[in-house]
């Protein structure tokens, strides 16, 4: 089983034709409103995927709620230590796709910043085989709980996402390290690397680190041996939620236990999947598409 520590947000997506500048305002499409949170995303994609998942995350008491929560329940992730909020909206992304597929978006993040170590029990992480996390939730409760899963023999999966510094605590719980460009070069300079390189950071950290760089692939680095996946061509029509397919993908192919190699192999096609299909956990491929290449 995955437990995901993480995020629910509700995501309001705007197509536009281009991005705004700043003090500029631009005429957009149709207002699309989608259950989305990086932590939601990767669940939805793991359970995809034909992983058990147990999310731990929290939502408001508010009309946004049930939407968040709607595609991970028909999709059959365990909620049941998702909790409310009395004193939080639930968390919301607003969302600009413009007219190549690019995205730039904003989190409220709300209840998530309600989240706690505590809301997640001993029984529930001893069914586990690996912990998956994101950095949309409070730091210091992650990191207490990476300890917790990393005493307990779990797998600790980080995807160091939104960009910001990584505690060396946390580091040193995690075992797959997976970031983007910006993320790569944030959490490297924090470590005070001069070299922001998978192989420097790999060897900094003693993690496994998987750096994805949209169109130009992926790189993975671990003990020395470096693996480099070219990206999928695929016309894209929305990249919201690439990144989070991505892993959440590779977590269930480890789960499965399936090779390194393939659980990045099968992870790059469903990101690339993901990109010719508008909204977050929406446009998330299953195993079946994903396994027929």
């Amino acid at each position: 089983m995955i437990v995901v520590f993480g995020s629910i947000n509700l995501d309001i997506m705007v197509p536009v034709e281009r991005m705004p500048a700043p003090g500029e305002t631009v005429l957009g499409g149709d207002c699309i409103m989608s259950p989305g949170g990086k932590g939601a995303n990767q669940a939805h994609a793991a359970r995809l995927a034909g992983a058990d998942v147990e999310l731990i995350g929290k939502v408001g008491g508010d009309a946004f709620a049930e939407p968040a929560l709607a595609c991970l329940r028909a999709a059959g992730v365990d909620l049941g230590h998702v909790g409310r909020s009395a004193s939080h909206p639930t968390g919301c992304a607003t969302i600009w796709v413009d007219a190549e597929g690019g995205s730039t978006i904003v989190v409220s993040p709300g209840a998530n910043r309600e989240l706690k170590a505590s809301d997640l029990d001993d029984e529930t992480l001893a069914r586990a085989a690996l912990l998956l996390l994101q950095q949309e939730v409070p730091m210091d409760e992650m990191a207490e709980v990476a300890a917790r899963a990393h005493r307990a023999g779990l797998r600790v999966v980080l995807n160091a996402a939104p960009a910001m510094p990584v505690p060396d605590g946390l580091l040193a719980c995690v075992d797959d390290l997976i970031v983007n460009e910006i993320e790569l070069r944030q959490i490297a300079a924090s470590a005070g690397l001069g070299d922001a390189s998978p192989a420097a950071l790999a060897s900094r950290t003693g993690t496994r680190v998987v750096a994805t760089y949209g169109a130009q692939g992926l790189v993975h680095h671990h003990d020395g041996t470096e693996l480099r996946l070219p990206a999928h061509a695929v016309e894209a029509v929305d990249t919201t939620a690439a990144g989070d397919t991505f892993v959440g993908v590779y977590c269930a192919c480890l789960e499965r236990g399936l090779a390194e190699a393939d659980s990045l192999s099968f992870a790059n096609r469903a990101a690339a999947l993901a990109c010719t299909r508008r909204g977050a956990q929406a446009s998330q491929p299953g195993w079946d598409e994903i396994a027929a290449g």
